[in-house]
């Protein structure tokens, strides 16, 4: 029993492992396990409440439009091209954004089968009005990750 416990924590690692090879060099700031947890955590529920902006295409054209959030991009994409334009965006417009090193993971989050290269959060729905309890426990939790993004920047910059 105990070697079936060890055998799937090899192997668990063994996956981690492999996830952070294949990361990008522009993969700055990359959130650590913790706060990867907590990022992947408040992208699941801004897709329940409805305030998520997934793929490229989307996240640009919110951020263009004046949207505000939080930025969420996956480490690992390949070409790299795809998604280098888009942490330009965000520090233009004043919007913190974190990588997190897998895309299936992100996609997972976000409610979708595909794998996702970014997502924006947005603090309130596009549509319609969230209650005034939920709409603050999703502010709480969208401020917190927030500040430990941006404390995990400027350590690095």
């Amino acid at each position: 029993m105990g070697s079936d416990n060890e055998a799937e924590k090899s192997a668990h690692k063994e996956k981690e492992k492999k996830k952070l090879l294949a990361l990008a060099p522009i993969a700055r700031p990359l959130a650590g396990k913790k706060l990867c947890k907590r990022t992947l955590k408040l992208v699941r529920k801004a897709a329940e409440h409805k305030c998520l902006k997934r793929g490229v295409k989307e996240v640009v054209k919110s951020i263009r439009r004046g949207n505000k959030g939080f930025c969420v991009i996956a480490g690992n994409i390949t070409p790299i091209d795809v998604i280098t334009h888009v942490p330009i965006l965000c520090e233009e417009a004043d919007i913190p954004y974190v990588y997190v090193p897998s895309k299936e993971d992100l996609a997972n989050a976000g409610s979708t089968k595909r794998p996702t290269c970014c997502v924006l959060v947005l603090t309130k729905p596009t549509k319609g009005e969230l209650g005034q309890e939920e709409q603050e426990k999703l502010k709480s939790e969208y401020s917190q990750v927030v500040s430990d993004v941006s404390e995990l920047a400027s350590s690095l910059f």
